[in-house]
Formats: structure tokens, sequence, C-alpha cells
């Protein structure tokens, strides 16, 4: 296909004088495309002259119109159209199926399946591809018979998919004159009246973009099908010999196409079946990526050499080529699972030094004790532009270029309905899916209409398998990393060797991923809406939103033009590169030079010539925190005991604050840079119910101002500049935001004003660092996200999320700088609590709306009597942790009055066994914390606060700073990861001089 082709093709061809008595000689002009309007008088814009066009002015112009043509195509007649553009195939085939058109027998039988009643209707479509196909395919190695009736009901299928919109919404606006006493009948009514020439003519004639997709949709399946077995015919041999060990199969008897997405002309990936039950996969496009993929594999086994990684057998031809069908195998025992994940651990390492993605769970497959790949058309992929009005999120970068890219980790996807995750690794039985999908509602009767439901998915083939269930790969967490060891060390340490085999790709065609498929995917679908078939210049528009969707994106917005071309045949956009070049080029082989900031092989190289043991273990936690993510979630409790002992040692505050120092050495090497900013990749808590693996946001709880708070107070009590240092590049991304965001009040309200989870923790942290780094200017930083907390609505009250949060932060800042706004915003927020209920515990619960009302309320009797009642009232879940245990209430309790049960309160926190989990949240931490308010009141805390600060002086020092994360993976946020463990280390050693970051405290002596 090209640009200014409708279809593929443009044809003299005369109309049928048949179906020109039934449609009109010009009906088919309203199904031509935008980009196949060539200009019909003047010359592209001027870009140097006059005003800049609107958005669709440019857009016009990109395509070769004019500024005065945006107007001239909107008014331009049918005719007009038809008198300067050649008549398109389509139109053609889209005519000989209205004289071709049967009506069916008014006693045909009721349909149970929409499809098979559809087809119906679409049938002189697919007899016409039948015969074309079963005339040029004549041939003795196939059942061309059952292939030809397979192939019939494959396409009738596909264009009853494309044409149900039309047909149900043509189906209702026809009730009331169906005939049949039940829906199911009154539904056969319609597909008769419609099947025959005068209902299918006035079909394709009020829809003649439809008419356009059932043509071209029908001649390309032909097409793709004659070539197929044109190929299959020449390459015979060759491919009984290579890929079924020189056994003769007998004749093929079934062709499945539609396995995998639609590319140049509705060409797809094909199982090959023959009569002795032998299995070929024939795949449309160069394949010199799988001969160089298994070239890698040999070197890596050789590397390696009790590895022994399997890989799929090719027979590659110019541009396409044939594939071993490897067959999914269980375990012979479940023993042999480590090995399949050391195996899999070391193909995610070659993978990964290969610059691969997109290796999903319908890329692999799980033969007994080895991972195969099927498909490699994600190999040697390049990093692409980023935005280009947005500064470089430094650990967002270093997770595009991380092992995290090859999508054979766990990348999981969360919605409405819950998670899942489709990785290589992935893949789940019986997952629900995330968001909805379209089904259809009593189908196949008169009410049949299409509703969105979440689906489940069947599972896939990628994982291994034992007794007859698949194996979590988070259960053999060891032998991955292991695997994953094993190959990065080879290509380490076989450096020059895999870089010459980079080189030698250098030719190859790779595909090049631009945007999500399933983006592609979900406009194609919406772009069966009958309301969008009518005039294809309303089609267009619905396809504009890739071109106004990539603002900000040059790389997207000088593709796009090209995208809509592949969509408008009916397939999925599809670009390639070459390893050493930084052009692209489309699906007809038209180059988009110099898009590219690198070459794929300076990209591949860099990253080998990278290998070293730091950059290995970054690797290997970004495997630990991705397997972390699977792990279900399991509130927040804390019940996993200490691995092993624990000691009462002398917890001196130097010896906390030298322990607080090497949690924050660790934190710092984990930093990803980027000219003057920092920031870090963390498991965060997605909405209390899934972790997930992201760049740090700005929020308190899991964000870089957390981070950037605990070095700021570390560097105050060290005098250690480099922490402060840290500290001030990682918040220096706040003011841009917060820029960006003054205009989006409903992002703001979004976000919300909390303490721990919105712009109220990060207006505190700010704050507070304005004080412990009195040189940097953070006042006017602080001073805009205030402004923008007050102009935005919210609703919640808690003090994580809400509004006791922000009056908390905002009674904080005015204490901290003074800031008249912070005092007003506090009013506003007390004023909103007055009548509040909460739920359980302290960050979402009573506790902290009644707090931040009593603190507030020192110069309010009213509100600190409510907030009074709320603590009083204030209920807790049944375990000690801070967010929504006891010691969260505990603690606010003990500020606000006497608490005749602190003393018991006292004695239970002293006794209880130490956790593994030292996080602020809902560990250890967090209940130390409680001790500390407490001995502030209670002199019988002291003590057992002084006990409880050895304990976990020895645990740090004995098994290190376990986080409060899945599986302990260390993190760097604040709420559940290292900051907060060094922050409560500090708290611990300085309580006079470090304020309770969990009750958002303003500096000591600050009011």
């Amino acid at each position: 296909m090209t640009i200014g082709d409708p279809a593929g093709r443009l044809s003299a061809v005369t109309t049928n004088p048949t179906a020109a008595a039934r449609l009109g000689a010009t009906w088919w002009s309203r199904g031509v495309a935008l980009h196949e309007r060539v200009p019909p008088r003047s010359a592209p814009s001027d870009p140097d002259s006059g005003e800049p066009p609107g958005w669709f002015g440019v857009r016009l112009a990109e395509l070769g119109f004019g500024e005065g043509d945006a107007a001239g195509l909107v008014a331009e007649s049918p005719a007009d159209v038809a008198a300067r553009i050649a008549r398109p195939d389509w139109a053609g085939v889209a005519e000989r199926a209205v004289c071709a058109a049967e009506p069916l027998p008014r006693d045909s039988v009721a349909y149970q399946d929409w499809q098979e009643a559809f087809a119906a209707v679409l049938r002189p479509f697919v007899t016409e591809a039948t015969d074309r196909v079963v005339v040029a395919a004549r041939q003795d190695s196939a059942d061309l018979v059952a292939m030809a009736g397979q192939f019939a009901v494959e396409l009738g299928n596909g264009l009853a998919r494309l044409a149900a919109r039309t047909l149900v919404q043509e189906m209702h606006e026809s009730r009331g004159h169906l005939a049949g006493d039940d829906g199911n009948a009154r539904f056969a009514d319609f597909v008769r009246r419609t099947s025959g020439p005068a209902g299918l003519a006035a079909l394709l004639g009020k829809y003649p973009v439809l008419a356009r997709l059932l043509g071209q949709t029908s001649r390309f399946a032909a097409d793709a099908r004659i070539e197929l077995l044109g190929r299959f015919a020449a390459d015979r041999d060759e491919v009984v010999e290579r890929l079924l060990h020189g056994v003769d199969p007998g004749p093929l008897v079934t062709i499945e196409s539609g396995c995998g997405d639609m590319h140049q002309g509705g060409r797809s990936v094909a199982f090959l079946s023959f009569a002795d039950g032998a299995r070929v996969v024939y795949k449309p496009r160069d394949l010199r990526t799988h001969v160089w993929f298994n070239a890698a594999v040999g070197l890596l086994n050789r590397a390696v050499p009790q590895l022994g990684l399997r890989t799929a057998a090719v027979v590659a031809k110019p541009g396409y080529g044939w594939v071993e069908f490897v067959t999914a195998r269980p375990l012979a025992n479940p023993a042999d699972a480590d090995v399949f994940y050391l195996r899999q651990g070391a193909l995610l390492a070659l993978l990964h030094a290969t610059s691969s993605s997109d290796i999903h769970c319908e890329n692999l497959i799980a033969c007994g004790d080895q991972p195969v790949l099927v498909d490699t058309e994600t190999l040697l992929q390049p990093v692409l532009p980023g935005p280009e009005d947005q500064a470089p999120d430094p650990a967002a970068q270093a997770l595009a270029t991380s092992v995290y890219r090859t999508a054979l980790l766990p990348m999981v996807v969360v919605g409405e309905h819950g998670a899942a995750d489709m990785s290589g690794l992935g893949g789940d039985q019986g997952t629900v899916s995330p968001s909805s999908g379209a089904v259809w509602e009593f189908p196949a009767t008169d009410r049949m209409r299409l509703v969105r439901r979440p689906w489940q998915f069947t599972g896939a083939a990628n994982r291994p398998r034992f007794d007859d269930r698949d194996l979590d790969p988070c259960d053999h967490e060891t032998s991955l990393i292991q695997g994953f060891r094993l190959g990065y060390d080879a290509v380490m340490l076989h450096r020059e060797e895999f870089a010459g085999l980079v080189e030698d790709s250098a030719g190859m065609e790779v595909r090049v991923l631009v945007r999500p498929t399933q983006g592609y995917a979900n406009l194609l679908a919406a772009s069966t809406h009958p309301d969008l078939l009518r005039d294809a210049l309303d089609r267009d528009r619905l396809f504009d939103l890739l071109w106004t969707q990539s603002a900000g994106y040059p790389l997207r917005r000088t593709l796009s033009r090209y995208e809509v071309v592949d969509l408008w045949a009916g397939d999925m956009p599809l670009f390639t590169g070459r390893p050493d070049r930084r052009d692209l080029w489309d699906s007809d082989g038209r180059r988009v030079p110099d898009v590219l900031g690198h070459t794929v092989l300076d990209q591949v190289r860099a990253r080998i010539d990278g290998h070293d043991e730091a950059d290995r273990r970054d690797q290997e936690w970004i495997v630990s925190a991705t397997l972390a993510t699977r792990r279900p979630y399991d509130g927040h409790v804390s019940t996993v005991p200490l691995p092993g002992p624990v000691e009462v040692v002398a917890a001196q505050p130097e010896r906390l604050l030298a322990a607080a120092c090497g949690v924050a050495d660790q934190i710092v090497a984990r930093s990803a840079v980027a000219g003057d900013r920092v920031n870090w990749l963390g498991l965060e808590l997605v909405d209390d119910r899934q972790w997930l693996l992201l760049p740090m946001g700005a929020g308190l709880a899991n964000g870089y101002t957390g981070i950037a708070l605990f070095l700021a107070q570390l560097a105050n009590l060290t005098g250690v500049a480099h922490y402060g240092d840290v500290a001030c590049r990682a918040v220096s991304a706040v003011a841009p935001l917060v820029e960006a965001l003054a205009t989006q009040p409903a992002l703001v309200a979004a976000v919300g004003p909390g303490a721990y989870h919105g712009f109220g923790g990060i207006a505190y942290a700010l704050a507070r660092m304005a004080t412990l780094l009195p040189d940097t200017e953070l006042e006017p930083v602080v001073e805009s996200v205030v402004d923008i907390v007050a102009a935005a609505g919210w609703a919640a009250a808690d003090w994580a999320h809400g509004t006791a949060g922000c009056l908390a932060a905002m009674t904080a800042v005015h204490a901290e700088l003074g800031m008249p706004s912070a005092a007003r915003l506090a009013v506003s927020c007390a004023d909103r609590l007055l009548d509040s209920v909460g739920g359980h515990g302290f960050a979402d619960g009573s506790a902290g709306i009644g707090l931040a009302l009593a603190r507030f309320g020192d110069a309010d009797a009213h509100h600190a009597r409510t907030g009074r009642d709320l603590l009083a009232a204030a209920k807790h879940q049944d375990h000690d942790g801070w967010c929504s245990g006891l010691a969260g209430v505990v603690a606010a309790r003990t500020l606000v009055a006497d608490d005749t049960e602190l003393g018991r309160a006292v004695r239970h926190f002293a006794d209880r066994p130490v956790l593994r989990d030292l996080s602020l949240c809902h560990g250890e931490l967090g209940i130390t914390e409680a001790l500390t308010v407490m001995a502030g009141r209670q002199p019988s805390a002291v003590p057992a606060l002084r006990s409880r600060a050895g304990m976990v002086l020895d645990v740090v020092n004995r098994y290190g700073a376990w986080c409060g994360t899945p599986n302990a993976v260390p993190t760097p946020g604040l709420l559940t990861g290292l900051a907060g463990i060094g922050y409560g280390l500090l708290r611990l050693g300085f309580p006079d001089r470090v304020p309770s970051v969990l009750l958002l405290e303003a500096t000591p002596g600050k009011k």
C-alpha cells in the first residue's frame, strides 16, 4: 500500500450496471479516506507566511493539502470526489457482492451463532475470495476442499465481526417491522431481508466505509492465502527436511491464520497442519532475526556449557519464512522447574544484552524444562526519543533501558476489575482482565446489544507445568537470578564475541514498536461504530487521535500519517528499522529518515560495554522487585518473624546515626542521575491493592520528597553536604511539576491534599527541608504547592489522602515558614472536617482526623473538642502497626489527652517480638514511633523505648534494613522503605531534634 492509494490499489474498473442501479454511480466516494483525497488545487502552505494554521491545518499540510483546502474537503460532493479520484478495487468487490447476493429462504433454520448468521449476509464477499484461492492454488500437496471450507468460515467470521455493530444498529431500527414470534425468529428475519441484493445494496449504500472494509478485507485475505500456498509449494521439500526431520507429513489439511497481528495487507502468522498431525509455523516477514537469535543462543551455550538452552529451528526466505512448531510439554518432575527457571534467567540476560522487548507470555513456549522463544521480531529494539518538552526523569530512563524492558519480567497492569500480568513469566490461567471487553448480550436475537464486561484469560503455554498446574516463578526466584547471573557474566566475560555478533546484525530488518499494539487494536475496534462508517472523514477524525495525542513527541507525530494508512487497511501499523541506521521504514517500505537518536548498534554496544558487577546487581534488584509485584497483597499487616535471634545492644545516638548513614548510603547508591536531576525506582502500593515497580513520584510516603527529607535531616545532623545535595537535586522536579499542574485543578484534586499520598505531604517535606537546609530556595516552591491545593476541590477526609492530612501539613508549614496562605488553607481544612467520620486506624481513620483537628484546635476550642471526641471513639484493626493498627491510634491519643490505658499499651509494645519488617507504615519502626511519643508523657515507656531501640539497631546491623514490601525487597521510599527506616533510626537517636514525620510535626522550636 502507498499513501494516496486506497486499500492498496486504484483501478479504472467500470461500474457494474446492475449494482450502479442499486447503489448509484458515485456511491463509493464517501468511502475514500482523507489521505487518499489528492489535493485538487492549492500547493502546500508556506510555513513562513502568515499566521500558523490550527492543528487541522497543520495536519492537512503534512498530507500535502494547502491552507484553503480544509473547507473544500468538507464541502466537496461525492460526484466531485469521484470525478478526480480513480475508482478503488474494493468498490468493484462490493458491487459484485451486491449482484451475487441471494436472499435466504423464508423457512431457513433459526441461527444460534450470530457470527454464522451475519456471515450469511456477507456470503458473496466470502464466495468471491474463496473462489480466487481455489483457482490460484491448485496443487497436489494440499486438501483444497477442506482448506477452502476452513478459509470461508474464517473469513466469514472476520467479516461478520467487522459488520456486527452496523448490522445490529440496522436491526434495532427495523424492530416493529420484523416477522417472528420471538427474538431469535425476528433476528433470522432481519438476516434474511438483509442477505438479498436489495438489502445488501441498502446496507453498503448507507455505509460505504463498511463496504470498503468488507471489500478490502476479503481481497487481502485471498491475496495472503494465495501467497502462502505458493510459497509453501515452492519450499515444501526444504520445510520437511529441516523442520520435520525429513519425514513427509502427507497433504496439508488446515491453515489456521490470524495467529498474530495483521500487517501489510492482512498478512499474519499462520499454523499449517498436515495429515499425520505434524505442524509448522508460517511467518510473512523477514526471519533473519530468528537466525541471528539462534546464533546468539549458540554463543551463550558455548560460554555456559551446562546451560543447554534450546531454540526453534527456522527456514528463512527473503521476506518470509517457516519456523518449527514447538509443542508445550509438562515437566518430568517438579525439580526440573529450577532447571527451567535457571535457563529462563540466562535467556533474560541475553535478551537484555541485545536490547529486546515485548517478550510477553504468548512469545514463549514451555517445552519441558526448556523455555523456548518462538517470536524474535522485537530483538534489537531502539530506545525511542521521549517528549521534547519535558526534562528526562532519570529513574524512568533507567527502567526503560533495564532488564524490565524485555517484558519477560512481570509487568502487572491494573484496572477497574483487578490486575493481570501478561509478561513472559506471567499469563496466569483464570486471570480476570483488568479492563472490560466488548461482548454481545442476547446474541442472535433482535435484542442483541454490545456491553462491556471483564473477561477471563484462558492461559498461555509459557509456564512450566507439573501435575496439571502452572508453576509460579516467585517460587523459583533463586534459580531465575542464578541463571540471569550466569548469562550476564557470560556476556561480560565474552564481551568481544557478543559485540561481534551484534555487528553481524547490521543489515537485518527488525520491527520497531512505536506505540502499544493494544492502543491500535482499541482504535480499530472503535472505528467499526456505524456512525463512523457513513463517511470516511468521520473515521479519519477518530484515527487523528494518533496525531493529536502525539503532541510533544516528534517521532510519533512524524509517523502518525503512516499509522493511519495501515489502520485504514485494517492492519496494525508496522515500522521496521536496521540496527546500523537511524532511519525507519513504514509497512510499504517507505523510508522515514533520521528519526532515531542513536543506532541500535551503538545502543547495544554501549550496553554490553556497560556490563559490570554494579550494573548486574541493579538488574538483579529489578528482577526481584518485579517478582514481588506478583506476590499477593496481604494488607497493612506484618507478621513475618526475624530469621534468627536478636539482642538488646547499646543504642547510643552515634551508633544509631552511623546505622542511618549506612541506610542513606544504600539509597544514594541506588539513585538514578541525569543532569541535575536525581530519582529512584521503587515498589509502590497502588490503590492499596497492587504493588508496582515505578519511577518514584513526588509523594511523601512513596516518592522522592520523602527520601529527600530523610537525607536533608541526616545532612543537618552529620554536616555531610553530599546528603543535602542529593536531597535538593531530588526535589528539583517539584517546581516544574507544580507549574504544569497549575492549570489542571482536576488532576490536583485527583492526587489529593493528603499527608502521605498528596500535596499536603509534599508541602510539608519541602518546608522542613527549607529549615534543615537554609541555603536552598524552597520557600517559593512550597508556596506554589499550597496555592494549587487551595484552588482545587477534594472529597476525602482522612490523614493519608485527604483533608486531615492537609490540615496537619498546613499547620506544620505555617509553623516552619510563617506562610499566611498555609494558615488560611488550614482554617478551610479544619472547617471541612467538623462533620467528618473516619474508618479504623490512623492513616485512613478517625484517629488521624481527630489528631489534625485537636492540634489545630490549640487555638480553637470547637475544633479541639471535635478532635478529642473523634480520638476517643477511634478504633483500629487487629494488629499493632501504625497505619491502621494500634500504634497510630495510641500515639495520637497520647498527644492530645491523658490515656488511662497508656501503661498497658507500653507493656504490650515492649513485650511483643521484633518484626522482620522494620518499616514505618506497618512495621517495627512505626510501632516504635508510638513508644517514642509515649516516652514523652509516660516515664515507664522510657526503658521500654531504650530496649526496643537496642533491638532495632541489632536487627539492622545483623540482618539489614528489611522493608515493608513483598518478600522484603529493598525499596527507597519513606513509608515502607529504606528512607523510613533511616528516619526511624534518627528519631530513636535524636528525638529532641528529629520531629515525627508520621505525625507531620514541625521542627522542634517552630510554632
